[in-house]
């Protein structure tokens, strides 16, 4: 069965499909979500299942208010904080679970904590207070694959194997949220995104930067080879290989023939915007012009750009 693909004016109908237990992709400020109730197992089961998702890795869980966040977790101070700051936005906090949370342990893959945020998108809003309840919502596209930023590369991915997705238009930030671990003693950094680092830390204090060598992981997207297009892909590149397409940051380097520009002017925030779109025309094209690899020029870990190098990093880390 195709997948339907809804407007604006049938938010209701999104509600009603993730009330039954069906799985609906909707639009947020960062990429598109896979959403599903995350108080139902099945549910939940179910976005795996579309995905082919590891299910050590665990979902972030959307909600339309801070308040009906904090129910489910046990907020601190720097979580109040940090809300009070960027919420609705691109932050995502892993936060210790609340003793009658009721959302699905799968959602969580099992650990004591449950990664939260308030999506900043107003159609994403308007659907988690039609629903009235928590959405998981990883990103809405088969694991280890690009994420999507429009409802085609939701269809692209996943048309089949979903119920619906509701189209938001083309997503503004265009990478995922930023994580931060505030489960421990030291906010800890899990993934680069949305919300600038640099940011986060004029607001609470300096912050750790990774999860320690050999924990759960807490938060998705944290996997090495991830965000992957079919094509290799090289980074930092200063000349180009034969056979090889450019997504370019600035002045394009001589000789490329087949262009994806992020930013000629060279702005990290309209390169984030753009990434996951360059990634997946240059993919598209690949066999049609015969593209042997998609060469990267070098972009500037500077706020936003320090979560597009961690997205380029693990689209270029070997297949697993």
């Amino acid at each position: 069965m195709r997948t339907r693909r809804l407007t604006a004016s049938q938010i209701d109908e999104a509600a009603l499909l993730l009330r039954e237990g069906q799985l609906v992709a909707f639009g947020t400020e960062t990429v598109y979500g896979l959403g599903a109730d995350a108080c139902n197992g099945e549910a939940v089961a179910r976005i795996y299942q579309a995905k082919g998702r590891p299910s050590f890795n665990p979902l972030i869980c959307h909600y339309a208010s801070a308040m009906a966040a904090f129910c489910h977790v046990r907020p601190n101070a720097l979580a109040e904080r940090l809300a009070a700051k960027f919420w609705p936005g691109p932050l995502t906090l892993v936060l210790p679970r609340a003793p009658a949370c009721p959302v699905s342990k799968l959602a969580a893959a099992g650990l004591p904590t449950l990664a939260v945020r308030v999506p900043g998108h107003a159609l994403a809003h308007d659907l988690l207070a039609a629903f009235g309840g928590p959405v998981a919502a990883p990103s809405a596209n088969r694991s280890g694959h690009i994420s999507p930023t429009r409802p085609e590369h939701v269809l692209e991915d996943l048309d089949g194997r979903i119920s619906a997705v509701l189209d938001c238009g083309p997503c503004p930030v265009g990478v995922e949220s930023t994580v931060l671990d505030l489960s421990g003693e030291t906010p800890t950094l899990l993934r680069p995104g949305g919300v600038a680092a640099e940011d986060i830390a004029a607001e609470i204090g300096p912050l750790r930067h990774g999860a320690p060598p050999g924990a759960a992981l807490a938060s998705p997207g944290l996997l090495a080879s991830h965000y992957a297009p079919a094509l290799p892909v090289r980074l930092n590149a200063e000349v180009l290989q034969p056979g090889e397409a450019l997504l370019a940051f600035g002045a394009p380097l001589p000789g490329a023939r087949t262009i994806f520009q992020l930013s000629a002017r060279r702005d990290v925030i309209e390169a984030a915007a753009n990434l996951f779109e360059g990634l997946h025309e240059l993919d598209a094209k690949a066999a049609v012009l015969g593209l042997t690899g998609i060469a990267v020029q070098p972009i500037p870990e500077l706020g936003i750009g320090l979560a597009i190098n961690d997205r380029l990093t693990r689209a270029s880390a070997p297949k697993t």
